[in-house]
C-alpha cells in the first residue's frame, strides 16, 4: 500500500502517531446496542470527543453520523460522562498515519491485532483510492476495531481485555 501510495504521488498529512482511545457506554450497554459509538481519542496533543451514529453500508462502504469536538481537559470530560452514566467500556491503542491521495484520506493502522487501511471521504473518492491502492472491495472489513478485538478475543481468552501495545 505505501509504494502505490508513493506511486499515485499521495501527500502526507500525518507523521506517524500513537492514538488512545476509549469507548464509553451505560451500565445496559445503550449505545453499542444501537450501533453507536461515544469515544474520546488522544492523539498528537489534541484529545477529541465524538459520537457516531448507527452504521449504514453501501456495499464496502460503511457511513454514519459523526460529531465531534475537541476538549481541552480530558480528566474533565471522562468526569462528565461518569456524571452522566456513561463508563469506559474497551479502551484500543493504534499507530495511524495519513496521507491524502486521489481525493480521498488514507489512514494507514497498525494495531496489536493486525495492520489496517482507512479510506475516508465521498463514495467516488472512496472507490478510486481502494482501486488505485489495490484494494478490493471483498476484503473490506465491516467490523470496528473494537468488534475485531472480540472476535481475536474469541479465539484466545487469554489476551487482555483492552487492546493495548505491550505491558
Amino acid at each position: 500500500v505505501r509504494d502505490r501510495l508513493a506511486a499515485n504521488s499521495a501527500v502526507r498529512v500525518s507523521e506517524l502517531h500513537d492514538e488512545m482511545n476509549v469507548l464509553f457506554d451505560d451500565d445496559a450497554g445503550r449505545l453499542a446496542s444501537g450501533g453507536c459509538v461515544l469515544r474520546v481519542r488522544t492523539a498528537r496533543g489534541r484529545t477529541i470527543l465524538t459520537f457516531k451514529g448507527p452504521p449504514a453500508f453501501d456495499g464496502p462502504v460503511k457511513r454514519r453520523e459523526e460529531i465531534e469536538v475537541e476538549i481541552g481537559d480530558r480528566d474533565a470530560a471522562e468526569r462528565i460522562l461518569d456524571r452522566l452514566g456513561f463508563r469506559p467500556r474497551f479502551r484500543y491503542a493504534k499507530r495511524r498515519e495519513e496521507f491524502r491521495c486521489v481525493g480521498g484520506l488514507v489512514a494507514l493502522d497498525e494495531t496489536p491485532i493486525g495492520r489496517f487501511v482507512e479510506i475516508e471521504g465521498d463514495s467516488a473518492a472512496i472507490a478510486v483510492c481502494a482501486a488505485v491502492l489495490g484494494l478490493r472491495h471483498a476484503d473490506a472489513e465491516r467490523r470496528s476495531y473494537a468488534g475485531l478485538y472480540r472476535r481475536a478475543r474469541e479465539k484466545d481468552p487469554s489476551l487482555p481485555p483492552d487492546m493495548l501495545f505491550g505491558s
